[in-house]
């Protein structure tokens, strides 16, 4: 029978740092020996959907498959960091009647200093401009193909007083988050 997996779920605005802070995390545990599995939700959508249209049904759909991946991880034993927005409390609540060892590390900041990071990100596996595009959106009705609803402007980030973890990456550097992160995790498994 295989050792009890877990699993992290890094959520938070899109250019909060959760995934700077999820990837340290990763591979500070991978360091120290540890099994983890890094699921990065914008690169699972593109495998789950490959055409994404990022509308709230596929967003759904999506967190749904994303969740069950890393529950199939957990249930072989392995850790998971699981890397996603997952702005509805009601998604990170899924996650733990899914998962029996789950534990929510938010990743808070502040929505003005979210968009100066998102601002100076290159475009990658997220549309560059994000939040200055769903602004634009929101005050003119221009549609650019691709954006869906943004998290921020188009719906809140709900934040869950349940969360296990908060480190502020507005105040904290990602090493400093990678740390309060690995302190907790070290408390949450003995």
């Amino acid at each position: 029978m295989p050792a009890p997996g877990w699993a992290l779920w890094f959520v938070g605005l899109p250019g909060s740092g959760k995934s700077s802070v999820a990837r340290a995390v990763s591979v500070a545990l991978r360091d120290l020996g540890i099994d983890v599995v890094y699921l990065e939700m914008d690169a699972r959508r593109k495998i789950y959907f490959p055409t994404p249209s990022y509308s709230a049904e596929e967003r759904t759909r999506a967190y749904e498959f994303f969740m069950r991946e890393a529950a199939g991880f957990v249930e072989q034993g392995r850790g998971v960091i699981m890397d996603g927005a997952a702005h509805r409390v009601s998604l990170r609540h899924a996650a733990r009647k899914l998962i029996p060892r789950f534990a929510e590390v938010y990743v808070r900041c502040s929505l003005d200093a979210a968009m100066a990071r998102e601002r100076a990100r290159p475009e990658g596996l997220v549309m560059a401009g994000l939040y200055a595009k769903a602004l634009d959106r929101r005050r003119t009705g221009r549609e650019y193909p691709g954006l869906g609803e943004v998290i921020g402007v188009d719906a809140p980030f709900e934040e869950d007083p349940g969360a296990e973890c908060v480190v502020d990456s507005e105040h904290m550097t990602v090493l400093e988050a990678r740390d309060r992160v690995l302190e907790f995790f070290d408390l949450w498994m003995k």
